[in-house]
């Protein structure tokens, strides 16, 4: 008995150990409103493939803060987002604008797409004008199938 409420105490003080403190809210509801509307348009520099709106990363925590603090000042939302710009780069707005230096980003995936669509339709044209016997196997008449060095 006494090995059970040994155990039960020293995995309620491990989950201690590992808890977190809960992340601090504005006290004014607007502006917390205010604050996750300008996180679902920053990337996390961490996760890259989410908000930091929705990421739980040290970093995206901290970036929260700073655009609440940033709203407390008074702030406009485009001044975060030009100052969030300012610091990371480009990068850090999950919707980049379209310029020079964001091109293959914005265009390289439909570039990607469009070409593989060319190479797939020159390779079945090719195969078309092919003979059958080209396809079959050399199996099927009883011989050695041929080994080219």
């Amino acid at each position: 008995m006494h090995k059970l409420i040994a155990l039960m105490f020293a995995v309620l003080v491990a989950g201690a150990s590992v808890a977190k403190d809960a992340a601090p809210v504005a006290a004014d509801p607007a502006l917390e409103a205010r604050m996750m509307a300008i996180a679902t348009e920053l990337r996390c520099l961490v996760c890259q493939n989410q908000t930091i709106a929705d990421s739980h990363a040290d970093l995206a925590i901290d970036l929260r803060q700073q655009i609440r603090e940033l709203l407390q000042k008074g702030q406009t939302d485009q001044q975060v987002l030009q100052y969030m710009t300012d610091r990371y780069g480009d990068f850090v707005l999950y919707r980049p604008p379209v310029k020079a230096t964001t091109w293959l980003l914005w265009f390289g995936p439909g570039v990607l797409l469009v070409g593989g669509l060319i190479g797939l339709i020159l390779i079945l044209r090719r195969r078309t004008r092919m003979s059958d016997d080209r396809f079959e196997p050399d199996e099927l008449d009883g011989a050695e199938p041929e080994v080219r060095p």
